[in-house]
Formats: structure tokens, sequence, C-alpha cells
């Protein structure tokens, strides 16, 4: 039983986020500082979302393999970049079995060393590439600030690696994983995002080029929820990784890594949630309908019971994850509260005049009040919930991107930047300047580069800070 008051978004949005992710049983604390308990609710979440990409990657020929979390410090120096863009947040092992270690071992923040040197041996000729590999894990990044999920000292998160050829099939490959990325972004979790380019100083500790989909949460701050790296032939260079091609020549490989991690569960929480909790988008709710019976007294209880148990059996063979309500000592009004915090989509009331007229209440958790509310026949319950989850999917995504769009913002000169940064909005404009000029915007203002979106108009402008030639537009924002 959990209590529903909770701090409005308008209020104070972080504390709304941290009430919402306990209340909403999605997560629990932990006794080791910058880490979390991800209770069964928000695992099932992270299943989802997990199991969605799972297909995708399998479908497009990926394997899944596992590999060790502990690495010898000595990998994660072979790549100068690499190494110094993790040190600050590693995590190193320099005794075990009572005894100090010969080499320290680094607790996996990421995998591409290890993986690397796997590679190595793994690839001979060109006739095994493309290796195409992922790695569902946990990482550990030792993070001074911590938020649930999405910002936490240990996170889970799958890996891919691969090797190619040259370079035009890394670059192939890497688009696809990400154009992977926003398709489930978009249509399981509903939350709009907007695909791009990484900036030079906003790219991946050795990467070659950073792509990213970033998404706009409720308080306006931007989430990169997904990247996927063209790592170049900067790793194989480092662990040896060669190929003898069609002519007998001893070749470099091509490689890629791209990651999603939990922080995907809480953009689904800070995309749709409102004031009275989560809006969990159908596809990914654990439950996806909630049966309620109503009743006053015995004589009413057996036959409404009875109703929702054939309504759930319907609901259930039709595929639909359903559960019937029979917690005892509980208000219809409390039941009705906690199941809109932890963002059922639907909500089946059954009561004893809704047993006589073989009738059922279905409630949406996407529109409030009469407005989402419907009266359906229990013959064809299962057809029309189906339709409706398929609605509340769309609705979701629809409004997520409305408020996007709604807060995008055209600037032509850095005080228009700074004006609509100020008030909390993304900056679109004309970027011609240097990472220097790109660190000075961060410092003065608290926004980066999101990214350089695939969609450009094309041409060329004035940059925004420099009035100097661009030929191409920059997405800024604060960001989580």
């Amino acid at each position: 039983m959990v209590s529903q008051a909770v701090t409005r978004q308008s209020v104070d949005f972080s504390k709304w986020y941290n009430e919402i992710v306990y209340k909403a049983d999605l997560a629990a604390h932990s006794p080791v500082r910058g880490t979390i308990i991800i209770k069964p609710y928000g695992y099932e979440i992270w299943d989802g979302i997990k199991n969605a990409l799972d297909k995708r990657f399998k479908a497009t020929g990926h394997q899944n393999a596992y590999f060790p979390l502990f690495i010898p410090e000595s990998y994660l120096r072979r790549e100068a970049e690499h190494v110094e863009g993790f040190s600050p947040e590693l995590a190193v092992v320099t005794h075990a079995g009572g005894k100090q270690l010969e080499e320290p071992l680094v607790v996996r923040p990421t995998s591409e060393t290890i993986i690397g040197e796997a590679f190595s041996e793994w690839i001979q000729s060109y006739r095994d590439l493309p290796l195409l590999i992922n790695q569902w894990a946990n990482v550990v990044r030792w993070e001074l600030r911590t938020r649930p999920f999405l910002r936490t000292s240990e996170f889970l998160w799958q890996e891919g690696h691969t090797a190619h050829v040259d370079e035009a099939d890394a670059e192939r490959e890497t688009l696809q994983m990400l154009d992977i990325y926003a398709d489930v972004a978009v249509h399981e979790a509903a939350i709009p995002v907007i695909q791009g380019r990484k900036s030079n100083i906003e790219r991946f500790a050795g990467a070659l080029r950073t792509y990213t989909i970033e998404a706009m949460m409720r308080d306006k701050r931007a989430l990169q929820s997904g990247t996927s790296h063209n790592l170049g032939q900067n790793f194989a260079r480092a662990f040896n990784i060669q190929y003898l091609d069609e002519n007998n020549e001893q070749k470099l490989c091509w490689t890629t890594s791209w990651g999603l991690s939990t922080r995907m569960v809480g953009a689904v929480v800070m995309a749709h949630g409102d004031d009275t909790g989560l809006r969990l988008p159908p596809r990914l709710a654990p439950i996806q309908v909630v049966i309620v019976p109503i009743f006053r007294s015995e004589d009413e209880r057996g036959p409404v019971m009875d109703a929702g148990s054939r309504l759930n059996a319907a609901l259930s063979d039709a595929g639909i994850r359903v559960k019937l309500d029979t917690r005892e000592g509980l208000r219809p009004g409390f039941k009705f509260n906690d199941w809109e915090m932890r963002g059922v989509p639907v909500r089946l009331e059954i009561g004893p005049k809704d047993v006589e007229n073989e009738v059922a209440v279905l409630a949406r958790r996407d529109l409030p009040g009469k407005e989402g509310k419907q009266t359906v026949s229990q013959a064809n319950i299962a057809a029309v919930t189906l339709e409706l989850l398929d609605d509340i999917q769309a609705n979701l995504l629809s409004q997520a991107a409305a408020f996007r769009d709604a807060n995008i913002f055209d600037v032509r000169s850095y005080d228009e930047l700074k004006q609509v940064i100020d008030e909390g909005g993304w900056a679109r404009g004309w970027w011609g300047g240097s990472d220097d000029d790109e660190r000075r915007v961060k410092d003065e203002t608290g926004a980066t580069i999101r990214c350089f979106p695939f969609e450009q108009p094309g041409g060329s402008g004035s940059c925004l800070l420099t009035a100097g030639p661009a030929s191409q537009v920059a997405l800024f924002a604060r960001a989580y």
C-alpha cells in the first residue's frame, strides 16, 4: 500500500521524478550509495525494452555473447583517448582472495577493450567478417551525482560490438543500429526522438563518430537515450584486430559499438508521467488492463467477482496482460489511485449494475476524467480493449511529439539562444563554431549541442555565435 500524494511537476520536477520511481514500485533504495534495487514492476518495463531490442538485433544477424565483468587494467590503457574518457569513473579491484593482485582489474565500465582482445583472436580472414556480437550485461561507472535509472553507479544495458572489412560497412552498421534504437523508442516506448550526430567534444571516447537519439522530457530537458559509435580503426589498431583480404594482404578491421540502457525506463517515466503518477505505453506496460470489482455487500460480491473473473479470462485469452484486483479491505477509490500511480493504461470497472446490464466501464489512463471513460458490452470486451490499447499507444506518442515540437525554437543569434535556454526550451540554429566555442556556450548557458540532426534544412547559413559561415544546424539544450 502506497501513499498517493506526490510533488507536482511544476513545483519540483526532480523531486516529482524521484517520488514516482519509488511510489510506483519501480525501484527500492540500495545499501550501496549510487545504486538502486530494480523491483519486479520496474524490471518488467526493462524486460519489454530488452525483448523489443533483442528481437530486432537477431533479425539483423547479431548474436548474443557474454564477456567477463573484470578487465585487466592494461587493456584500457591501450587506447589512450578511451582510458582518459573513463578514468574518473572507474572502479578498480586491487585485492582478491586475500592477496594483492599482480595487475589491478577494472570493473567493466564498457567492453570495447576486452571484446577487442577477443576479436583479435577470432578474426583471421575476410570470411570471418562482419562479426556481429551483442552483450546483455551490467556496467559500473562511479558517478558522483546519481538519480534512479538515469544515472547510477551500476546499471543494466546492452552493448553491441562489431567488426567490418571497411569504413562504409562499419558506417552502415552504426546507422542501422541507431535506426533500431529510434524504432524501439518511437513504437514501443511512444517517445519521439531526434536522430543525429554528436559533436567532437560530445562523442564517445575513442570513437571516430558518435550518433545519438535525443528525447525531450516533460521538464524540457534532453535525455540521450541511446548511442551508436563508428570506432574507425582506433580499437583495431590498439588490439591488433586484423584480417587477410581476398588478395591475401593483412588489413585492419573497422569496428563499431552501440548501447542502450535502463536509462530508457527513466525516459518512459519522464516523457509520459503526470502529477498522479506514471502513464505507461501499452506495449511496455507490465499490466495493460486492471479489473477493479466494485461492490458494497456480500450479496453483490459473488456476481461481481464472477463477472470480473470471466472478463479477466477473456482479456487474457486475447493476449492482453491483465490483472484482477482482488485485494481485500481497500476501497475502490484507493485502488483507482494506486493503479493510476502505476500507470496501467486501462482500468476496467465492474459493479452490480454493470453485471445486470452485461457491460463494463473502461477508463483510459492517458485521458483524465469523463473524457477517458466509456461503457462497453462484455460480449466484445477483448476486441474493444485491443483497439483501445492501440489508440492509447498512438495518443501518448502524439502528445509527446506535440510537446516536443512546441518547445523547439529556431534561433539566429547567441542572445536568442540564451533566451530560449533560459526559458527551458531547445534552441536550433546554424553552427560553424569551434570546440572551444561549443565549450563557451556550455559554460555560459548550461546547454550542450545535443546533436546535428540528420534532418537538415540544406544550404548554408551564418553561425549563431560567430556569424561565420555554417553548413549545418545544431540542436542545443540542457540535458540529463
